[in-house]
């Protein structure tokens, strides 16, 4: 069966985008260097295939550097953050925010802290729709 093509990012081109992120901008030579510190080693086509396919998807672009290619991130990390969990809200809990909330409360562990700052956004979302 076919492989399900998707608009957003695959765990491998995450990790891919979390590097132009750092960066900035990256020639392959530079993101097989930095991935392979992440302990992904890639061959140089394997690297030059999936900045194509983050092109393509319109998550980074390209531009000429001499012989080569400088890529950089074309949209934003928290842009493609909203993106990925809009993704998983629509596909996996049918657009149900609660639904997700609890499916995480109840498989992982939620540092209190994090309870905390979570208290406070509802809280502050609240006070907005309240306007």
């Amino acid at each position: 069966m076919a492989r399900h093509k998707t608009r957003t990012l695959t765990e491998v081109e995450l990790e891919f985008m979390k590097v132009l992120w750092t960066k900035g901008e990256a020639s392959t030579e530079d993101m097989q260097a930095a991935l392979g510190e992440r302990g992904r080693d890639l061959a140089d086509g394997s690297v030059r295939k999936v900045l194509s396919i983050l092109e393509r998807k319109g998550y980074a672009e390209r531009r000429r550097d001499g012989r080569g290619f400088l890529y950089k991130a074309k949209v934003q990390e928290d842009e493609a953050h909203r993106s990925l969990v809009q993704d998983l809200l629509s596909r996996a809990f049918g657009g149900s925010a609660a639904l997700l909330v609890a499916s995480l409360l109840d498989t992982a562990p939620v540092r209190r802290k994090d309870v905390e700052a979570i208290k406070r956004l509802i809280a502050e979302r609240e006070r907005e729709e309240r306007r």
